[in-house]
């Protein structure tokens, strides 16, 4: 059991490669996606207190660090871009991916990434509201990011982040008005 979770483990490395096409704030560099876990997980342990302390802390946080270690395989899909056959990719890397660990293991981990994939159960429903909100938040902290370079307009950011709202409706007003300082800014088009 411990071979195969170190495997597992030096796959999961390969995460740290995978670049997304937000940068962290103040730097020129584009995040990877451990670096993305990485602060979903601290957002997590962060916000649940002050949102939703009834939710299993615990639960978030494993969704929040697996979520994207399909990555190392479907690689990272542009949320406003096409889609394509981003799901089916997914698929078949959880497969492989979630298969190297021992069969004692392997099924929560899948049930896991399944469970924020669906995003239907309240923790998996804020692990979402986290994933949507950390790009907004490093995209308005580095005078707009990605969102130029992109052409994004407000539209596409408060349709992609409207899960958030039905999350925490204080969080929310955070994001409409972050949202639109970015048009104010010319960091968005309106």
């Amino acid at each position: 059991m411990i071979n195969s979770a170190l495997r597992f483990i030096l796959e999961c490395e390969k995460l740290k490669g995978i670049e997304r096409r937000c940068r962290p704030v103040g730097l020129l560099r584009r995040e990877n996606s451990a670096e993305h876990s990485w602060s979903l997980a601290l957002m997590t342990m962060t916000l649940i207190p002050a949102i939703n302390p009834s939710l299993d802390t615990l639960r978030v946080l494993k969704m929040v660090i697996l979520h994207d270690i399909v990555e190392i395989d479907a690689g990272d899909t542009f949320c406003y871009g096409d889609q394509g056959d981003k799901a089916a990719k997914e698929q078949a890397a959880a497969a492989r991916i979630f298969g190297l660990l021992h069969e004692s293991i392997a099924p929560e981990f899948i049930q896991l990434w399944e469970e924020f994939e669906q995003g239907a159960t309240p923790e998996a429903k804020f692990a979402n509201a986290m994933d949507r909100l950390l790009p907004l938040l490093q995209n308005h902290a580095n005078s707009g990011g990605a969102w130029p370079e992109h052409g994004i307009s407000i539209d596409q950011v408060m349709s992609r982040n409207r899960n958030i709202e039905a999350v925490s409706p204080e969080l929310w007003q955070h994001v409409t008005t972050l949202a639109g300082e970015a048009v104010a800014a010319g960091w968005l088009k309106s």
